[in-house]
């Protein structure tokens, strides 16, 4: 299944507390019961102005439905092509 980064830009969201982190999750995990196997949340990295999310999912249209249901921003919706890391520069 392919591979989604989402960027949400939510002003403040680093502060926000692990209550409210909570409910976000409980409420994205919810929307995703009710859609179906097709689209999957991996995780999800909070910075101090956005959130970047990984997601797995049939296609970008799901992803986007997904965060219409929610109440989510999801400012960029990006299908990664391929992965690298350091193990990418060994012979």
């Amino acid at each position: 299944m392919p591979k989604f980064v989402i960027e949400r830009a939510i002003p403040g969201v680093g502060a926000t507390k692990a209550a409210e982190l909570q409910a976000i999750s409980q409420k994205s995990c919810s929307v995703l019961a009710a859609m179906g196997t097709d689209v999957q949340w991996v995780q999800s990295y909070v910075t101090g102005d956005k959130i970047y999310c990984i997601y797995n999912a049939a296609n970008e249209e799901l992803v986007r439905e997904h965060a219409r249901r929610g109440g989510f921003p999801a400012d960029s919706v990006a299908r990664v092509m391929s992965t690298i890391d350091p193990t990418t520069a060994e012979a």
